[in-house]
């Protein structure tokens, strides 16, 4: 069974320890990168990244954008939401689909 992981600021992830989540705070992008490239290769399955962290570690996430594990999903910190997240996904949607699926005419 693949574990999940929770990359971001402390304030921002917190929570979903009380969810089984295991938490890696993390402020620095290059500690970050570091801790990404351990849980990809440790057997996560799924790691959530702060839209805020994400924003400064592109190229660690660029990496791992073609493997099918682990699947890197952003989320929003207690800073709000960017927009970044989303757009990951629609961008993950239209290269598995092949087209924009939530373009309407």
């Amino acid at each position: 069974m693949y574990r999940i992981a929770v990359l971001g600021d402390y304030d921002s992830i917190y929570g979903f320890s009380a969810l089984g989540l295991d938490i890696f705070p993390q402020e620095d992008p290059k500690e970050a990168a570091k801790k990404l490239h351990e849980l990809a290769e440790s057997g996560y399955g799924v790691v959530y990244i702060t839209e805020k962290l994400a924003a400064e570690m592109d190229a660690a996430i660029e990496k791992y954008r073609e493997r099918v594990l682990p699947a890197i999903i952003l989320i929003p910190g207690v800073s709000g939401n960017t927009g970044q997240g989303t757009q990951s996904v629609r961008r993950s949607v239209e290269q598995a689909v092949g087209s924009d699926i939530l373009f309407s005419k």
